[in-house]
């Protein structure tokens, strides 16, 4: 898995490219504070040749983001998170993104 900054000059924003190697998947998204841990609102990774799922979302910087990743409806956190923290709805941690 690998997370992927880019912060834009012209706007307060941060391009935030996610990437999961999950072949054997048939859909992979990503929830989070950004989206109301809403799976209708999650942004979509798209299945690479390769067997990677990829996307991208802009958010806004100077801010903190609780996130997960949902692969074939099994959250999974990202290794390569800024942080951790615990949830206590959902009885585990969920990785940060300090953007």
């Amino acid at each position: 898995m690998a997370i992927k900054k880019q912060y834009l000059k012209s706007k307060p924003v941060c391009k935030v490219t996610f990437s999961v190697p999950a072949e054997e998947a048939k859909k992979v998204a990503v929830v989070g504070t950004f989206n109301e841990w809403n799976e209708k609102k999650a942004v979509k990774l798209k299945k690479l040749k390769s067997g990677t799922f990829k996307g991208t979302v802009d958010l806004e910087k100077d801010n903190s983001y609780e996130f997960r990743y949902v692969v074939d409806g099994t959250y999974i956190n990202d290794e390569q998170a800024d942080a951790y923290a615990w949830s206590d709805y959902a009885g585990a941690e969920n990785g940060v993104l300090n953007l």
